[in-house]
């Protein structure tokens, strides 16, 4: 039961590092791990070629119904690779690493959720980003569920707006 927990819990927090890039401003210590997400990973296939590689993400806060809980800015770093029909999402500076789940892609738009789960939390992160050659505008919603006895007892909702750059990559490198 210990390591289901801990499985648990590092879903959770990779959640947190790998997408919003330290833009909560949760104070939670948990073990990361790999963790893949099923759903629409053969859509992984339509993502534009462009976005594979290394961008520099700048995440503003846009609302929120949480300032407390929620950082009003971050940057990051997205190593974005595919192998085969997954995609995976790599934080240079964290060392996490994570498969993800394209949920639709339509031309130059792709979005993609994951999910989050812990003893008494559920992190529900949607990011949709437009791809325009080497940079990328999008918007990333959070929605944070604390449940207690089964039950959600506190939702906090964020939405970030997103502007990335890639830094590294094939189509940086065709310049």
């Amino acid at each position: 039961m210990k390591i289901l927990k801990k499985i648990i819990l590092s879903l959770f927090i990779i959640t947190f590092i790998l997408i919003i890039g330290g833009i909560t401003g949760l104070n939670v210590n948990m073990t990361l791990a790999d963790t893949t997400l099923k759903t629409g990973i053969s859509l992984v296939e339509n993502v534009p070629d462009g976005l594979f590689g290394t961008w520099r993400v700048a995440a503003v806060l846009s609302k929120t119904d949480s300032p407390a809980t929620f950082r009003q800015k971050s940057a990051d770093l997205w190593n974005l690779s595919r192998s085969g029909n997954v995609m995976n999402l790599n934080n240079p500076f964290t060392g996490a690493s994570a498969n993800v789940s394209v949920e639709f892609v339509e031309g130059n738009v792709i979005k993609f959720v994951k999910e989050g789960v812990s003893e008494d939390k559920k992190l529900t992160d949607a990011v949709e980003i437009k791809l325009n050659g080497n940079k990328f505008t999008g918007v990333n919603r959070l929605t944070l569920k604390t449940i207690s006895a089964g039950q959600v007892v506190k939702i906090q909702q964020a939405e970030y707006a997103l502007v990335g750059e890639k830094i590294s990559g094939m189509s940086v490198l065709e310049k």
